[in-house]
């Protein structure tokens, strides 16, 4: 473990999280970083090709924090896991850097074949609390996935996603790429502004289409009650 490593992702928690006083606080209080330490020296063990020492090892990650995460997984720089108890990272799920996710996410597979059958999250990726993102799917650069959200598609760079199965509501967004301390922090990865909900979105839409269907069938029943003969 490098000293770099360490001062990095706490300066991350502590960009990410109000809560985050002191850099001791961060280091002795944050299951998330401590998670993230003992992947690092599982994933050393099983890329020696170790196998069983380094499952031992995530293993005992798992029960010291709460938080399961394959020893084979690969997870990127600064990457920092809020209160993170139930988040599950699965074998062949890649992270990129800058990456926030929430307590209760997962990084699963549908499938039971070998190979990649995990995600792949890209940098400045916000994943909320309670979402699941399933398969050998890409979530783009500095997308956003809401809470309790079922991801089964991949989700464009940029875009925010919600529902089950995940939708998105926001036009993907345009311009710069995505820096990793982003001034625009969307917590648990909900959208600013716009509606959450795509299914009400588009409840709303068909609402308003009836209603301009009713006003042009009653303006038609006017005009022919004028021409109708006396």
């Amino acid at each position: 473990m490098s000293f770099l490593f360490l001062r990095e992702s706490v300066k991350a928690y502590q960009d990410r999280d109000p809560a985050a006083r002191s850099r001791l606080t961060v280091i002795l209080c944050y299951p998330g970083l401590h998670a993230v330490l003992w992947h690092r020296l599982a994933h050393a063990l099983w890329q020696a090709h170790l196998f069983l020492p380094a499952r031992l090892l995530s293993h005992l990650g798992r029960f010291l924090t709460g938080i399961e995460i394959h020893p084979a997984a690969r997870l990127g720089r600064r990457l920092v896991i809020d209160h993170g108890m139930g988040v599950v990272i699965g074998e062949t799920a890649e992270v990129g850097d800058d990456v926030t996710l929430y307590h209760q996410v997962t990084l699963g597979g549908t499938s039971l074949a070998h190979g990649k059958r995990h995600p792949t999250i890209g940098n400045n990726v916000i994943i909320g609390a309670g979402a699941k993102v399933l398969g050998a799917i890409v979530v783009g650069d500095g997308a956003r996935v809401g809470s309790n959200a079922v991801v089964l598609e991949p989700v464009a760079p940029g875009a925010t996603v919600v529902g089950i199965p995940a939708r998105p509501v926001e036009p993907r967004r345009r311009g710069a790429a995505p820096q990793p301390a982003a001034p625009s922090f969307d917590a648990y990865g909900t959208p600013e502004g716009g509606v959450l909900d795509p299914l009400l979105r588009d409840f709303e839409q068909l609402r308003g289409e009836v209603a301009a269907l009713r006003a042009e069938v009653s303006r038609l029943g006017r005009d022919d009650d004028w021409m109708a003969p006396k």
